[in-house]
């Protein structure tokens, strides 16, 4: 964490260097200084998000899509929920689940009793994965995107540092751990993610296709025990809650 606070005093250095007649200096106390210095993440994540902006590691992806889609939501906050990819309505916003499953997750975050805006939305992928031309839906990112785009997400996840992550999907869940499985070995219980409790659900599109109740109350059951890891109070109602 340390780096990138220093990595922002050098860039404004250099910036009053190339601006300014007389050249800038710090004392050697001044720079020591700078180690115990708290870094915002506010601005940590924006120097990641830039990177991401114009990152062309994947080239195919970079030449199709119409912008990045890095992440969403409080800088500061104790739960992060994890996607697989932007679609077709992200890639035009340029913010992650705003389509009709980032409605659905909208709903479950609020009757958690949290707003949007309390947690963090972000990705594997920060590009939207190419599809045919003429072609409709998205497609899944391959192993090796994700691979390639997945030290981004990580850095978000070191920045923010949540109590809590939450992988919506399987595909979000192999992106993450590098672990392949069905959701019904991967769901209803605790993983953890780097010393971070991860609990994986189903994605929001699951239940747009599945509309069983029984599919719904399992990822909403996950959700509750995703409120008592985060301590928060559970009413009566949430407890009996069907999505």
């Amino acid at each position: 964490m340390i780096q990138p606070a220093l990595d922002l005093v050098i860039a404004a250095l250099e910036r009053i260097r190339e601006t300014s007649d007389r050249a800038p200096c710090a004392s050697r106390a001044t720079l020591a200084q700078l180690r115990f210095v708290a870094p915002n993440k506010a601005e940590l994540l924006a120097l990641v998000r830039e990177r991401v902006r114009v990152c062309t590691k994947c080239a195919h992806l970079a030449c199709s899509r119409t912008q990045t889609v890095f992440g969403v939501g409080n800088p500061d906050a104790e739960l992060m929920f994890i996607g697989e990819a932007p679609g077709v309505d992200e890639d035009r916003q340029g913010e992650p689940f705003v389509g009709r499953a980032g409605q659905l997750l909208t709903r479950i975050i609020e009757t958690m009793g949290l707003i949007r805006e309390e947690v963090y939305i972000a990705n594997i992928l920060k590009c939207r994965p190419d599809t045919p031309r003429g072609s409709f839906g998205n497609r899944p990112p391959t192993p090796l995107e994700m691979q390639t785009c997945r030290p981004y997400l990580v850095e978000q996840i070191d920045v923010i540092r949540p109590k809590v992550l939450v992988a919506l999907g399987a595909v979000a869940v192999e992106g993450l751990l590098g672990t392949r499985a069905t959701m019904r070995e991967l769901r209803g219980r605790w993983h953890s993610y780097s010393g971070t409790p991860l609990m994986i659900t189903y994605h929001p599109a699951y239940l747009l296709r599945n509309q069983a109740p029984s599919e719904k109350r399992k990822v909403w059951e996950d959700m509750l025990q995703v409120l008592e890891r985060l301590e928060r109070p559970i009413t009566e109602r949430q407890r009996n809650y069907f999505l």
